[in-house]
C-alpha cells in the first residue's frame, strides 16, 4: 500500500489552521498513508487526534475511530465540523430517527470520519456495514483500555482484536497517553498489529507548573487561589464524592461558579455539569477521578489535587488537562502526612495481597513526589523511564514546534531519548528550592531507634511505631514489647510527632531506610544508614514546606492586551452560544492571545494566526477584525519587546492586494457580478466579498451604489452609527437581515481607515 508522499502542510493549513506539526505528528501521519500498522504515544494535549483526522482528508474512503466515551465524541466531531470536515459519530445519545440519518449519510459515502463505541461498532449489523464502506484507517483511541495492566481497563475493548479478519489490508493506529511497556505489548499482541512502527513522545508538558503546598485550611488555598485567576477555568479532583459535593458548595457560596462530578450523580447530572463546564458557564469543576477522560476542554488553566492521589501515573493523567492549548496551566497538589495514614487503612482493608502490596508502592511513590526536595519535572518524567531535557517554550499551542524531545520511531520497539537532567524553572522546587539543614542528629536519633528496635525484638516495626517510641508515646505495643525500656525511648521529644513522621520519609526517599510493601510495613536499616550511625557520617534534611507560596510565575505565556483579549473572549462565546457549541470550538485561547498582541488588520494577517484555516476565516475573520479595529480606536496598540512573538505591526503602503483578492478585484471591474466571480472560481460568495471588501482595505475605489440603493445605505450607515464597526452581527440583527453579512462588509470597509491612512 505504499503511496507518493503528499504534502501535508497546505493540508494542516487549510483545514486546522497550523503551520507546523508537533513532534511525531507527521512521521505517524505517512506511516499510516503507507499502509503499516502505527502504535502511537503521545501524552495528554500532544496531538493524537490529527494523526488520524488529516490522514482522512486525503483520498477516497472513511477513517473509523474506536473512542470510548460519549461526550468525546461529540466534542471531536463538532470540532471538525466547525473546519468543515465531514465527520459524525454513532452511539447511544441518538434518536433512532437521527442514527437511521446517519447511517443513510455512511451509505451514501457523505463522511469522512465516523466515531463508534467498541460495543457500538462490534455488532454484527455495523460490521457488515463497515465492509461494504470502504474502510481505509482503523483509529483505536485510547488504546490502554485494552490491557488489564492499563489504569483504565476496560472489557468491551477486547473484542477488537476481531477487527483484523473483517479488514485484513486495512492500516490500524493505536493511540494512547499512557501506557508501560507491559501495556504497550498487550496493546500490540492484543490488536493484532503487524510490525508496527512504534512512537513515544516525551512525557514533559513544559507548559505546566508543578506545586505541592502544605495542606492548612484546604478550603481558604483554594477559594484564595481561584479568586486570583477570575477569569480561568479549572478542575480540582477530590478522593471522595461528599469532599466533591461540599467543595463546590463552598465555593459556590464563595462567588465561584462551580458544579461537582462522580458517579454518586445520574447521568443526566453528570452530561450537564460537564456541558456548563465546556461552554464556560461554570469556572470550576470539583471532580472524583470519574472525571477527565471525556473532557476535551483546551483552556484549563489549572488543575488541583484537593487529596493526595493514589499514584503518579494518575496523577499525572489528571494534571495533563490543564494547559492542552499549549498556553501556561498550574498544577498544585495540597499535601498533608494525614492523607498518607489514611490511604494506607484502606490499603490495609484489601484482600488480595498483590492489590495489597501495588497499592502501598504507589502509595510510597506519590508521597515521595510530595515531599521531595527534587525537581517536579524530573522526578515525573523518571517515573515513565525518561531523563529530563529542557527546551525552550514554544509559546505557540497546536502545531507549534516541538517543546519537549521526541523519541524516533523504531520499528521493532519503544524507546526514549535520555538527556542530561537540569533545572526546569517551572515547579516550585526549581523556582523556590526548600530550605536544608544539618539534619545528622535528628536522623541518627531515628536510625538508631529503628536498630534498637530490631535488636531487641528481632522484628521490625513500622513508621508511627518508631515515631511514638521516639516522642515517649504510651501505648499498649510499647509496654508490650518492652520498647519503653529502650535507649532511644522518649528522645526525640523536642519534636512534634508529624515531623518525626516527615523525617523518617525523608529518610526513607534518601536511601538510610527500606519500607516493605506488605500488609504490615515495617522499616529496615540500609547499608547507607548503619554508615550513618557508625561512621558519624553528616545528613543534610529538608525542611517542609509550612505555608502556600503566590505569585508562581506561569511559563510559557503569550503576552498581549489584556482588554482586547477579554472583548475577544466576549465575542468568541457570543459567537459560540448562537452555534451552540463551547467557546473553544470557535477558537482556542492561543487564537485569542495571539490576536490581542499581534492586532491582525486585514483577512491576510488574520490567516496567520494559529487555528484558522479556511473555513474559520470565511466564517470569523469580519466580526473579529472588526472588533479589533474598533478596539484600537480607543486603545492605544501596545507594543511588545519578545522579538520571537513580536507582532507584524500596522501595514504600510508598501503592502500589496493579495493574488487571489486582485483577481476577484480584476473580474469584477471587468463586469462580473459577485454571483459570477464565485461559480467560476468555486468560491463561497461570502469570499469574494471579503476580497472585495480588503481591496477597498488597500485604498481601491469600489463604488456602494453598485451594492446598495441610497435608502438602504442610508439604513446600514444608521446601523453603523448606532453599533460601531466591531460587531456586524449587532448591525445585522439591528437591520433585520434585510442587508447580508458580505455587504455589509463592503459598506464597513467603506467606512474604515485604508492601508495608506496608517
Amino acid at each position: 500500500m505504499e503511496t507518493a508522499a503528499p504534502e501535508l502542510l497546505p493540508l494542516l493549513k487549510k483545514h486546522f489552521g497550523f503551520t507546523s506539526f508537533r513532534p511525531l505528528q507527521e512521521d505517524i501521519i505517512r506511516d499510516s498513508l503507507a499502509g503499516r500498522d502505527v502504535l502511537a504515544l503521545l501524552p495528554t494535549g500532544g496531538g493524537k487526534s490529527l494523526c488520524f483526522q488529516l490522514p482522512a482528508l486525503l483520498g477516497a474512503g472513511l477513517t473509523v475511530v474506536v473512542s470510548p466515551l460519549i461526550a468525546l465524541m461529540k466534542d471531536q466531531v463538532d470540532a471538525l465540523q466547525a473546519s468543515g470536515i465531514a465527520a459524525t459519530f454513532l452511539n447511544s445519545s441518538l434518536a433512532p430517527g437521527e442514527a437511521r440519518q446517519r447511517l443513510h449519510g455512511l451509505h451514501n459515502g457523505q463522511y469522512r470520519l465516523l466515531y463508534a463505541a467498541p460495543e457500538r461498532l462490534m455488532l454484527a449489523g455495523l460490521l457488515s456495514d463497515l465492509q461494504r464502506w470502504n474502510v481505509r484507517l482503523l483509529a483505536i483511541d485510547e488504546a490502554h483500555c485494552i490491557s488489564e495492566w492499563g489504569h483504565d481497563f476496560r472489557p468491551e475493548y477486547r473484542q477488537l482484536g476481531d477487527l483484523r479478519g473483517p479488514f485484513p489490508q486495512v492500516p490500524i493506529m493505536a493511540l494512547t497517553a499512557t501506557a508501560t511497556a507491559h501495556v504497550r505489548a498487550d496493546i500490540i499482541k492484543l490488536l493484532q498489529l503487524r510490525e508496527p512502527r512504534c512512537y513515544v513522545a516525551s512525557f514533559n508538558r513544559s507548559n505546566l507548573t508543578y506545586r505541592v503546598l502544605a495542606k492548612c485550611k484546604p478550603y481558604a488555598q483554594v477559594l484564595e487561589f481561584v479568586l486570583a485567576r477570575p477569569g480561568d477555568s479549572g478542575i480540582i479532583y477530590c478522593q471522595s464524592r461528599k469532599t466533591a459535593e461540599n467543595l463546590a458548595a463552598r465555593l459556590n457560596a464563595g462567588g465561584v461558579k462551580t458544579r461537582p462530578y462522580h458517579a454518586g450523580l445520574t447521568p443526566k447530572e453528570r452530561s450537564a455539569h460537564q456541558e456548563l463546564f465546556r461552554r464556560d458557564e461554570v469556572r470550576v469543576i470539583c471532580a472524583t477521578i470519574a472525571f477527565g477522560m471525556g473532557i476535551n476542554k483546551p483552556n484549563v488553566r489549572f488543575v488541583i489535587h484537593y487529596d493526595l492521589p493514589k499514584n503518579i501515573e494518575g496523577y499525572y493523567q489528571q494534571t495533563g488537562r490543564a494547559g492542552r492549548d499549549g498556553l501556561p496551566g498550574e498544577c498544585v497538589l495540597l499535601f498533608s502526612a494525614g492523607d498518607v495514614i489514611k490511604y494506607s487503612r484502606f490499603i490495609d482493608e484489601k484482600s488480595d495481597p498483590q492489590e495489597r502490596r501495588i497499592a502501598r508502592e504507589q502509595l510510597q511513590q506519590m508521597a515521595h513526589y510530595a515531599e521531595g526536595a527534587g525537581c517536579r519535572r524530573v522526578e515525573l518524567l523518571r517515573y515513565f523511564g525518561e531523563e529530563y531535557s529542557p527546551r525552550p517554550f514554544p509559546g505557540g499551542g497546536p502545531g507549534a514546534a516541538p517543546a519537549a524531545p521526541a523519541a524516533k520511531a523504531d520499528p521493532s520497539r519503544c524507546s526514549l531519548v535520555a538527556a542530561e537532567p537540569v533545572n526546569c524553572k517551572a515547579c516550585d522546587n526549581c523556582l523556590t528550592p526548600q530550605a536544608t539543614f544539618d539534619g545528622t542528629i535528628a536522623a541518627q536519633k531515628f536510625l538508631a531507634c529503628v536498630y534498637r528496635i530490631r535488636e531487641r525484638s528481632r522484628f521490625g516495626v513500622g513508621l508511627n511505631h518508631v515515631v511514638e517510641v521516639l516522642t515517649g508515646g504510651d501505648t499498649e505495643k510499647i509496654r508490650r514489647w518492652g520498647h519503653d525500656r529502650l535507649s532511644t525511648y522518649g528522645i526525640g521529644r523536642e519534636h512534634r510527632r508529624p515531623d518525626w513522621a516527615a523525617l523518617g520519609r525523608e529518610l526513607i526517599r534518601l536511601g538510610y531506610l527500606r519500607q516493605t510493601a506488605e500488609k504490615f510495613s515495617v522499616l529496615e536499616l540500609t547499608d547507607a544508614g548503619l554508615a550513618v550511625l557508625k561512621e558519624r557520617r553528616p545528613v543534610t534534611l529538608t525542611k517542609p514546606a509550612t505555608a502556600p507560596e503566590s505569585n508562581v510565575q506561569r511559563v510559557g505565556e503569550i503576552i498581549c492586551d489584556k482588554v482586547l483579549f477579554e472583548h475577544l473572549r466576549e465575542l468568541r462565546k457570543r459567537l459560540a452560544d448562537e452555534r451552540d457549541v463551547p467557546a473553544y470550538i470557535v477558537f482556542a485561547d492561543v487564537a485569542l492571545r495571539q490576536m490581542a498582541r499581534n492586532y491582525p488588520a486585514n483577512e491576510r494577517e488574520f490567516a496567520r494566526i494559529s487555528g484558522v484555516g479556511e473555513k474559520k476565516l470565511r466564517e470569523f475573520a469580519p466580526v473579529f477584525l472588526g472588533e479589533i479595529a474598533a478596539h484600537l480606536q480607543t486603545h492605544p496598540r501596545q507594543v511588545f519587546a519578545d522579538d520571537s512573538l513580536a507582532s507584524p505591526g500596522p501595514p504600510t503602503a508598501r503592502d500589496t492586494l493579495g493574488d487571489s483578492a486582485g483577481e476577484t478585484l480584476r473580474r469584477f471591474r471587468a463586469g462580473q457580478s459577485v454571483v459570477q466571480i464565485a461559480r467560476e472560481r468555486s468560491l463561497a460568495a461570502g469570499t469574494i466579498y471579503g476580497h472585495l471588501a480588503e481591496a477597498m482595505e488597500y485604498g481601491e475605489s469600489i463604488d456602494l451604489d453598485q451594492f446598495f440603493t441610497p435608502e438602504e445605505q442610508k439604513r446600514v450607515s444608521a446601523a453603523f452609527a448606532r453599533h460601531g464597526l466591531a460587531s456586524l452581527s449587532k448591525v445585522f440583527e439591528s437591520l433585520q437581515g434585510a442587508c447580508d453579512y458580505g455587504r455589509l462588509r463592503i459598506f464597513r470597509a467603506a467606512l474604515s481607515p485604508t492601508v495608506a491612512d496608517f
